[in-house]
């Protein structure tokens, strides 16, 4: 019997977007969310929000998500945006998105804001995987 290449992840968006905030987390990130926006969006589960109060500690901390959810999940992201300046630095694995900003720029934009009606997920509580 051939057995088929997993097309999902084993562990749930959830528990990735949890590996992603302890992995800002790891490396000082600054107020870090995470957000239930899958009954707002439909095409996202959870957003991981956090920032950093410079251009060295934002490419710590976007590599350190990568590098673990990478190690500990299996999952590469689609994409990632925002290497250039470093300000808002998005990594996109489909069922959550992770936003690093520099400080400054994070209270420009006010992404929490816009999401309100988002549901917070107690992640530094989380069992970790």
């Amino acid at each position: 019997m051939t057995r088929l290449p997993k097309t999902e992840p084993a562990e749930s968006s959830l528990e990735r977007a949890c590996m992603a905030a302890r992995a800002a987390d790891d490396k000082q990130g600054n107020d870090i969310l995470v957000l239930d926006v899958g009954d707002i969006m439909g095409i996202v589960d959870f957003f991981v929000v956090t920032s950093a109060s410079n251009t060295r500690l934002v490419r710590a901390i976007v590599d350190e998500v990568e590098e673990q959810i990478r190690v500990l999940a299996g999952v590469k992201p689609r994409a990632v945006e925002g290497l250039d300046d470093l300000a808002w630095v998005l990594i996109d694995y489909g069922d959550i998105v992770v936003h690093v900003f520099l400080d400054e720029t994070r209270e420009f934009y006010g992404l929490e804001r816009l999401w309100t009606d988002a549901g917070r997920i107690t992640w530094n509580d989380a069992a970790a995987v």
